[in-house]
């Protein structure tokens, strides 16, 4: 019969041994993830910094709702009714923060300009980056971005010049 020693003994063992592997293999995915933070926090450098800056306000703006959404479902005296609107509001965060990077990316492929992409209700506003402005390509972009809804959207374009390095 084995004794209770040598059961606790085997059981540390293994847990001493699987907590070895873990923090031997645990390094390589905290590396990994630097590498792509470093990449990313480059290519918004290399991005023009007016797109940039107007990136980093739309993402605080959509923080903020974001907070104040999750705050009303954590709340325990809110109401389902409120819960359910929060809720419905994250979505629809998410929905719009997808589509305004799937159109900035669209346009980027397709006119080769840099861009911003805001979209607040039925409105929505683009900014490019070109030296002349250019009245037609404005309309071409517009039609572009109106094919992506199903109802009728005020599109603006603002065209904005590089700033020189």
């Amino acid at each position: 019969m084995i004794k209770k020693q040598s059961i606790w003994a085997l059981t540390l063992f293994s847990l001493i041994l699987v907590l070895s592997v873990y923090y031997i293999t645990l390094p390589e995915e905290i590396e990994t993830s630097t590498k792509k933070e470093v990449k990313e926090t480059i290519e918004e450098v290399q991005d023009n910094e007016i797109i940039t800056t107007l990136k980093m306000e739309n993402e605080e703006e959509k923080n903020k709702k974001t907070k104040e959404y999750q705050d009303i479902l954590s709340k325990e005296d809110a109401t389902k009714e409120e819960k359910n609107n929060a809720y419905e509001g994250l979505k629809l965060l998410n929905i719009i923060k997808g589509k305004e990077e799937e159109i900035a990316l669209k346009i980027k492929d397709k006119f080769n300009l840099d861009n911003f992409v805001k979209i607040d209700d039925d409105k929505v506003m683009i900014t490019l980056i070109k030296k002349d402005h250019n009245s037609s390509l404005a309309s071409e972009i517009m039609t572009f971005v109106q094919s992506f809804f199903d109802k009728k959207m005020y599109i603006t374009i603002k065209f904005e010049t590089e700033k020189e390095q």
